[in-house]
């Protein structure tokens, strides 16, 4: 079966029907498996489909969706950059063909792209931290780059901003129409493909935006711990974490067996193979409907695909249920939460600063986050992925504020471990602030076991 036609049986596969809460079932069950709807046995093309995210009509989301007498007060938003081209190729084969010039009669197609990149040609002289003001602000080679954003990706991120704006900007009126620089906060990692869907996203939501107010902070981490990156006992978990992947890929005969047809096909050791991350490269293929390569010994198949896939599903099954991750994740990913955290107290404060923040990030930066959040079913991240907080103040009692979690649009609130029971405990519709904040300070450390109460003892841990 060629990748066209997977596409357009999945396209009938995919049901739309309403469901509760007004989202449709498609974009609920992008995030957490729904069992009435899921294919029955994992499905690896159904997975891998849902990871490239091609854009299609506007999805059903649920930001913004609070009681009336709820006000907004800011919002935090973490984004994987979009679709790029392979960090990786299969030795001896060719590259595939990907143009990543941005035209705008071709698809995908959004209606801001020739407006974008005017904007974008425009902005040479933007003032952005070191490294990034080095960076190209879009995608501009006819055979893209390794790691390259895509057309794909930018529009992606322009439709992230986009439905952003009409729910932040025009219905609840977030940022003043004469907003200021301060008023948003932007990082990005040092990698063009984050720095310009941070732009794309950013483009969508202030159409058109003044140049000078616009000011993107480097993060050298991919974790975003800025100066607290240090953490014997994060890497210790991390370590223990890639040797339980290695033990579980040894046990997969399967896939070992693939790996040696592909290298046989491509004329190269297994080892060398496997080194290759092939699964990076047939993605793209996948994604971009480019038939896998072929060399004069044969072709590189579906099947092929379906058994790398099925492993990484496997895998990711098997890290939720040792928890090696769990231990990685919360300490990974307490910095970038603490920080969110302060953000949102000087809010609650009235402070005017920094209410939309914007982190442009990677998959190995949001997967540890929904980890520590306890989403632990929560799929991994699919290109142009965004978690968002929303912070929000009851007008009836304007000292309460709570907070909202949402992944790809879905409500998760009620799935995170620090808000899981609210509903039995209280009969405020909104989980409070303070139960996030007491998340971050305290029982984020009591989860990792042990008697440390603060995140340095956590990190230098002894006898772990």
């Amino acid at each position: 079966m060629d990748v066209l036609t997977a596409l357009l049986l999945l396209v009938h596969l995919i049901p739309v029907s309403a469901a509760k809460n007004g989202v449709s079932s498609k974009s609920r069950k992008r995030i957490l498996p729904d069992p009435a709807t899921e294919p029955p046995v994992t499905d690896p093309i159904y997975e891998a489909l849902l990871y490239c995210n091609i854009p299609s009509v506007a999805e059903h989301s649920m930001e913004g969706h609070a009681p009336h007498h709820f006000k907004l007060v800011s919002v935090h938003v973490f984004i994987r950059h979009g679709d790029r081209y392979p960090l990786y190729v299969i030795p001896k084969t060719k590259r595939p063909e990907i143009d990543c010039t941005l035209v705008a009669n071709r698809k995908p197609y959004h209606p801001k792209l020739e407006a974008f990149v005017n904007h974008m040609s425009k902005g040479s002289g933007a003032s952005f931290e070191s490294p990034l003001n080095s960076l190209p602000l879009y995608p501009n080679h006819p055979l893209c780059e390794m790691g390259e954003l895509t057309q794909t990706g930018v529009v992606q991120h322009l439709q992230n901003g986009q439905l952003l704006r009409d729910i932040y900007l025009k219905k609840h009126k977030l940022l003043p129409t004469d907003w200021s620089a301060d008023q948003l906060y932007l990082e990005t990692t040092g990698k063009s493909r984050t720095l310009q869907s941070g732009l794309a996203l950013l483009y969508g939501f202030l159409p058109d935006f003044d140049w000078k107010k616009i000011y993107f902070r480097h993060q050298p981490s991919a974790l975003f711990c800025s100066g607290s990156c240090y953490c014997p006992v994060r890497n210790q978990y991390l370590e223990k974490e890639q040797r339980r992947q290695y033990l579980l890929r040894l046990k997969n005969n399967q896939l070992e067996k693939t790996y040696g047809e592909m290298a046989k096909i491509v004329d190269i050791p297994t080892k060398q193979l496997r080194a290759a991350n092939p699964i990076d490269s047939m993605l793209c293929h996948f994604c971009h409907n480019v038939s896998f390569p072929c060399t004069r010994n044969g072709c590189v198949d579906m099947e092929h695909f379906k058994v790398i896939k099925t492993h990484q599903i496997e895998d990711e099954k098997e890290r939720r249920e040792k928890k090696l991750y769990l231990g990685y994740s919360l300490l990974g990913a307490h910095p970038i939460l603490n920080q969110t955290i302060s953000r949102m107290q000087r809010a609650t404060e009235g402070r005017k600063e920094e209410l939309f923040a914007l982190y442009s990030a990677h998959d190995v930066t949001l997967s540890p986050v929904l980890s520590a959040l306890g989403l632990s079913e929560a799929r991994f991240p699919r290109f142009a992925a965004r978690l968002i907080f929303e912070l929000w103040q009851d007008r009836e009692k304007p000292s309460e504020h709570s907070v909202r979690i949402l992944y790809n649009g879905v409500d998760v609130t009620f799935h995170t471990s620090f808000c899981q029971d609210h509903h039995k405990r209280s009969p405020k519709p909104m989980c409070p602030l303070e139960n996030l904040v007491h998340f971050v300070k305290r029982d984020m450390f009591v989860a990792l076991g042990g008697s440390s109460t603060n995140y340095y003892d956590a990190c230098h841990r002894e006898g772990f």
